[in-house]
């Protein structure tokens, strides 16, 4: 079949437009002005009424599954005070009669605007029940707060301690309910198991909600140790059926040697995929938390907790094993790294990986945050792609200077100076930690402002990306991680017609205005899947 979109403004590059597309089946055969699209044959035309088409956009990393489960249990976004997570706790167990385990996520200290600013514990949690155990997670994922009701369910004491993780002890010494890292596990074991049919549920509700964002590819972390077949199974199972159109690559978790040397002897070799809708896509490692926990790995202690240097998740020893392994196996490898301290350590393992080229396997950095002059350079000059999250800014400029202080936060979130260098950016959002709202990140990325608009001339303004370079890191960018630049992420003759119609030029409103731009149709593979 045949289509034609005409009388449009379409983006096919940095200051370059068409007014229409032809379209065969999945493909782009040709753009150009109207009057020459029409002279060709076709089965049916859409008016686009001087509306600005841009390619759809594909977020580098994310967790789509996270976002569903999110979206079914206790939202903790909105909470100003521990009071308040009190209120939507007690409100939830109110409104849910039955309930075996309470949890949720989505809770900062930091966002809290009345009382006590200050990290939650268990006694907070007893407030909302003793009767039952609650899961709160934090928003950035890194840390969670259990009750009393589930600690003594663990069965947890003073001596309890889990490799990579934290279980913090409070004045007592026994444990407070605060739960970092790799015993975050620990804890969420308590929440009772879902059905299959739960899980392709959340996904598949998670993606149609992307689709109508104007995501049109994703690039998602939903597999770890625990339950990896079930859930390669679950994933397999939605694209064999055609349950979704949106594009997804995974990025797989395995943190020990010995689980990704078993995904690569079952999953990896004899896996399904067709590489267009469904990807084998990449290894994910974590090798430090976040900022806002302060378990992001440092090189020099937190500005405002002297003596703390943040969590290794993983060691230099095991990370280059499995970056080794990985390079070996012609797998890409994509690592978690916040803090300065961890980022050295990826470059380091990377660059010992490489061999004589540079950065064959396009191995790259997730969210690369707390950055110096030097590193940002070493980056661009390997040819390290960076996946990067503006949305984080929206909180982090609150608190980098406190964590960090000036001098290294004046070189942190570096989308623009990594950009000039030459460095590979693409743009994501690590939803659920954020919404997967991709124009609060396109804001953020263009402006420096926050979602309030303040700081009005932006946050380090020197760090903000030209509107088309972000629009090209979240399209032909987040693409090259794939390994498919040349098949999406562009409007062009022989990509797929991965496109999305906004409902205002994005390239002429006042760029304060980008986190209202709102999607009015979305087409995967010359078929429309979203129209508002």
């Amino acid at each position: 079949m045949r289509i034609v979109l005409t009388n449009g403004k379409i983006y096919l590059e940095k200051d370059k437009f068409a007014e229409a597309i032809l379209i065969e089946d999945e493909i782009i055969l040709q753009v150009g002005e109207t009057k020459e699209i029409l002279n060709n044959a076709y089965d049916k035309k859409v008016d686009l009424e001087g509306k600005t088409l841009i390619p759809g956009l594909n977020d580098s990393h994310l967790h789509i599954a996270s976002v569903g489960s999110a979206m079914n249990s206790c939202n903790l976004n909105s909470a100003k005070s521990i009071d308040d997570i009190v209120n939507i706790g007690r409100k939830f167990i109110k409104d849910h009669p039955g309930l075996k385990v309470l949890h949720g996520r989505g809770w900062s200290q930091d966002y809290f605007s009345q009382g006590e600013k200050r990290m939650l514990n268990r006694f907070d949690l007893d407030r909302i029940s003793t009767s039952i155990p609650i899961a709160f997670t934090r928003v950035c994922g890194h840390m969670a707060v259990g009750n009393s009701k589930a600690i003594n369910d663990l069965n947890l004491n003073e001596d309890s301690y889990v490799d990579g993780g934290v279980i913090e002890l409070g004045d007592d010494n026994k444990p407070n309910g605060v739960f970092c890292e790799n015993a975050i596990p620990i804890l969420n074991s308590l929440i009772p198991s879902k059905t299959d049919r739960d899980i392709e549920e959340e996904i598949l509700k998670a993606s149609q909600y992307a689709i109508s964002m104007g995501l049109t590819s994703i690039q998602s972390c939903d597999i770890a140790k625990e339950d990896s077949k079930r859930m390669f199974n679950i994933i397999h199972e939605i694209y064999k059926e055609g349950k979704t159109k949106l594009r997804y690559s995974h990025q797989f978790n395995f943190q020990e040697i010995d689980d990704f040397k078993n995904y690569i002897n079952t999953e990896f070799k004899d896996g399904i995929y067709d590489e267009k809708f469904l990807s084998r896509g990449v290894l994910k490692l974590f090798v430090d938390g976040s900022l806002g926990a302060r378990t992001a790995l440092m090189k020099n202690e937190y500005n405002d907790e002297r003596g703390n240097l943040g969590v290794r998740v993983l060691s230099d020893e095991n990370l280059y094993n499995l970056c080794h392994l990985a390079s070996l196996n012609n797998i890409t490898v994509i690592t978690h790294a916040i803090g300065d301290g961890a980022i050295d350590a990826v470059i380091n393992a990377y660059e010992k990986c490489m061999g004589e080229k540079k950065n064959p396997l396009r191995h790259g950095i997730v969210h690369c945050q707390i950055t110096s002059q030097e590193q940002i350079e070493r980056i661009a000059d390997l040819k390290i792609p960076v996946m990067y999250q503006p949305i984080f800014l929206d909180y982090d400029m609150d608190i980098v200077r406190d964590r960090v202080g000036e001098e290294l936060a004046f070189t942190s979130y570096a989308f623009n100076s990594l950009y000039q260098l030459g460095g590979l950016i693409s743009l994501g959002t690590d939803a659920p930690v954020e919404d997967l709202n991709p124009w609060h990140n396109l804001h953020l990325a263009v402006t420096r402002s926050g979602l309030d608009n303040m700081p009005r001339e932006g946050f380090y303004p020197q760090e903000k990306m030209d509107l088309s370079d972000a629009i090209d890191a979240y399209t032909y960018g987040s693409a090259y991680n794939e390994f498919k630049e040349d098949l999406k992420g562009r409007i062009k003759p022989g990509y797929l017609a991965d496109l999305i119609v906004l409902d205002r030029d994005i390239f002429t409103i006042d760029p304060h205005e980008i986190k209202d731009v709102r999607v009015e149709k979305t087409m995967i593979g010359g078929e429309f899947v979203f129209e508002k």
